[in-house]
């Protein structure tokens, strides 16, 4: 995964250039709904906030947004504790402010980021909703991964009841499915009625080449390990705004598909290339298979070329997969009826400014339905290349209707 693979990346080039400002968008189908220089909490009190900075438990430039949620009317940001003097790691927002640049409010509450032994929340990378109105939280576990690595809990799947603010779940990952050095980084929910009962999560192993499940029914992990979750290596160097710098991220990026048959899709990418995968949902939802399921994980078809790194991925209710092209500066499409070759894949948004590293991208469960990405300019984080005089840190959203008008990702099935 892109976030912590700083400690296997080395940086050549330390010259950052921001180019020309280049802009485009389809239909004017994106905005911007809050940005950041640095980001900031909503302390109790004054008294608390310079307390906290003054014993270091805030370091404001040490703090990042990475994942994002979407849930009636709030957003929810993950700030992992990559490095000292991350407060909270999971926040909330409300979808509408007047403030631009609004504090984050830590959720549930401050109780669950202060906790000891393991009992709260340790460092938040990513959420997804159900359509429950249930937030399944990965907690990595770890802390300080850009500085001095440590691994204070073991990896852990939280359940938060959005209605209620309440943690209803939580599950550790077990210690047979976290193998030494695995970075535990994305998830995504598969549910299958309207009350959501058998519902699956799969976990992505960005450094361990591996998928694991969880089955909310019995509280049951598996482990699936593919070649198809590693990395490619010429894929592994990337430059971003004349920064030049090493990931080998392997599986990280995962979107479900619409049903076909009485089953759905899992479409798969590792951050560091340029290929697309699929396999069935029957397939990873049953234990058994995890040991013959070799032949079920296929390439999806043709390369998306030299600078074809993807992030997050999302399907939405039409079938179209967006997706975040982290050398880009850009959100690709694709018609999943499609053959996935390039004369199919378009851009539906450009900018060198406002879209610099997009890391993550959900879409969320409302009507209409819009898609929820952040930009964090990662790699200038990784190697303390921020300037706080400039946005750094933002919540995007694209409707996703407008933005495939008159693409090639344009649905050509009426839905």
């Amino acid at each position: 995964m892109v976030e912590m693979t700083m400690l296997k990346c080395s940086l050549v080039v330390l010259t950052v250039a921001i180019c020309h400002h280049q802009v485009f968008a389809k239909n004017k189908a994106l905005g911007t709904l809050y940005r950041w220089k640095q980001i900031d909490f909503a302390y109790p009190t004054d008294d608390e906030r310079q307390e906290a900075i003054n014993f270091e438990e805030f370091i404001q430039p040490n703090v990042i947004t990475l994942g994002i949620e979407r849930w009636k009317e709030r957003i929810f940001l993950s700030t992992p504790r990559w490095k000292k003097g991350v407060p909270a790691t999971l926040s909330s927002l409300p979808l509408h402010s007047n403030d631009e640049s609004p504090l984050l409010e830590p959720y549930p509450s401050w109780d669950w980021h202060n906790a000891e032994n393991c009992t709260g929340f340790t460092s938040v990378f990513r959420m997804a909703v159900d359509h429950c109105g249930v937030m399944w939280v990965l907690d990595s576990g770890q802390v300080e991964a850009f500085e001095t690595p440590r691994q204070l809990c073991p990896p852990t799947l939280f359940a938060i009841n959005l209605e209620t603010d309440s943690v209803v779940g939580k599950y550790p990952i077990p210690n047979e499915f976290v193998l030494q050095n695995s970075l535990i980084t994305n998830i995504i929910v598969d549910s299958r009625d309207a009350l959501c009962r058998d519902l699956h999560v799969y976990i992505a192993d960005a450094w361990r080449f591996g998928l694991i499940v969880f089955r909310e029914e019995d509280e049951s992990f598996w482990r699936f390990s593919h070649y198809t979750f590693y990395p490619e290596p010429l894929l592994s160097n990337y430059t971003l705004h004349g920064l030049n710098y090493q990931w080998s991220d392997g599986l990280f990026g995962m979107s479900l598909g619409k049903f076909q048959s009485g089953d759905r899709p899992l479409y798969y990418h590792s951050m560091s290339s340029s290929l697309e995968f699929v396999v069935s949902t029957a397939v990873l939802r049953d234990s058994a298979r995890v040991s013959d399921a070799v032949g079920e994980f296929r390439l999806l078809g043709e390369s998306r070329g030299a600078e074809g790194q993807v992030s997050a991925a999302a399907v939405d209710r039409n079938g179209v997969m967006f997706y975040n092209l982290i050398s880009q500066d850009s959100i690709g499409c694709w018609d999943t009826r499609k053959p996935y070759q390039n004369n199919n894949l378009d851009i539906v948004a450009r900018n060198n400014k406002t879209l610099v590293f997009p890391n993550d991208l959900r879409a969320d469960h409302e009507v209409p339905q819009k898609l929820w990405i952040v930009t964090n300019r990662l790699p200038m984080y990784q190697f303390n290349l921020i300037n706080p005089e400039e946005y750094n840190y933002r919540v995007i959203y694209l409707d996703p209707i407008k933005a495939v008008q008159d693409t090639i990702c344009q649905p050509s099935i009426p839905e």
